[in-house]
């Protein structure tokens, strides 16, 4: 079975989330089976693993629709795709995408990083659920990240074909230490800040929280950090602006807690990289944060500043504290690229299994 894997949503110089997602997915695949990444700059490759790789166009190219009559040449069994909407007309492969979640048919803001075109096409993809419909029952089966967002799109009836979760991974520390209380008061964010993220109310709950400090990890515009920074206690927020990898994990592991006020998510991988440090997460009480952090998360109201600051109070108890933290780290075990992609393969072997059985049957 030839397998390629789409990385042409792999970022230039470092990853943003669907970037990670498709290099640690693929370089584990490639544990367990040949593997060829279709890339679309070699610039990518920077970022990837190692593995034969093969050039197409761009995924925001006007061309994407048709992109099946370059991948053909390639011979595949089947493609996985990290998103949904790869081109599936003319393909002779089984075709296997990935939905990450449903947030943005109730919040149809597109990211603003997007050119122009595809920000337009991107509106008015989410104004009916028809375009995806008619997208996902070309493919042949499809991947989602948690049980939340599976179990919404059988809700809207999205797709006739199947539907498996894939739960995203996180890597272990080599050396894994038990966490003490910590001595300084520092939460931490990330995230983006479009508007569901609902940062403000993170920035609002710093008044109740004397002596606390948040830590901004992604990268902010001069108008997000003027309209946080008019919302908080004066400097009690620190701006990473695109924290590296070695910072991040530095913050995080020195934390009182990961915060995320969040209204939606497809999975919310910032926290199981909090939990796996032995971070205690405190996050809205949504659907996908329960599903995944379980009772290791404390969840508040994201319509209640207070309701946060509660949570942060309750840690506060050193004994809470060390509790949460090694529920957390217990949790996180539930959690890795090496399980995500030995699902996968079942996945993919499956779509061209039922593939072949469909041609021999015409």
């Amino acid at each position: 079975m030839k397998i390629v894997f789409d990385c042409r949503y792999t970022r230039i110089g470092r990853h943003d989330g669907i970037s990670r997602y498709g290099s640690r997915l693929v370089e584990e695949l490639s544990k367990l089976h040949p593997v060829t990444m279709l890339i679309s700059d070699r610039r990518q490759l920077d970022l990837l693993p190692d593995l034969p790789w093969e050039l197409a166009t761009s995924p925001t190219a006007a061309s994407e629709p048709f992109v099946a009559f370059q991948v053909n040449k390639l011979n595949p069994d089947v493609v996985f795709t990290p998103m949904q909407t790869m081109g599936p007309y003319g393909r002779k492969y089984a075709l296997v995408t990935t939905v990450h979640d449903l947030i943005y048919y109730k919040h149809p803001a597109p990211p603003h990083n997007l050119p122009w075109a595809v920000r337009v096409m991107w509106r008015i993809y989410h104004l009916t659920w028809a375009f995806q419909r008619g997208l996902l029952n070309r493919a042949d089966a499809h991947v989602t990240d948690a049980h939340t967002t599976r179990d919404q799109m059988r809700e809207h009836r999205l797709t006739t074909k199947p539907i498996s979760v894939v739960s995203l991974g996180t890597d272990s520390p080599a050396r894994y230490t038990v966490r003490t209380v910590p001595t300084s008061r520092e939460l931490v964010y990330m995230g983006s800040y479009m508007p569901y993220k609902n940062v403000e109310l993170i920035a609002r709950a710093l008044h109740d929280l004397p002596g606390y400090t948040l830590h901004l990890m992604s990268r902010a515009d001069d108008a997000v950090r003027a309209r946080l920074t008019a919302l908080a206690p004066e400097s009690s927020l620190i701006f990473h602006d695109g924290a590296s990898d070695e910072v991040y994990t530095e913050t995080l592991s020195r934390a009182t807690a990961l915060v995320s006020a969040s209204r939606d998510e497809g999975f919310g991988l910032p926290q199981v990289e909090a939990m796996v440090l032995g971070t205690p997460v405190l996050l809205s009480d949504i659907p996908i944060f329960r599903e995944i952090s379980g009772p290791a998360g404390g969840f508040f109201d994201p319509d209640d500043p207070a309701a946060l600051a509660r949570e942060v109070k309750t840690l506060a108890d050193p004994a809470v504290w060390q509790s949460r933290s090694t529920a957390a780290r217990t949790r996180s075990e539930e959690f890795t690229w090496a399980k995500g992609a030995a699902g996968l393969l079942d996945v993919l072997t499956d779509a061209v299994v039922e593939r072949r059985k469909s041609r021999a049957r015409r």
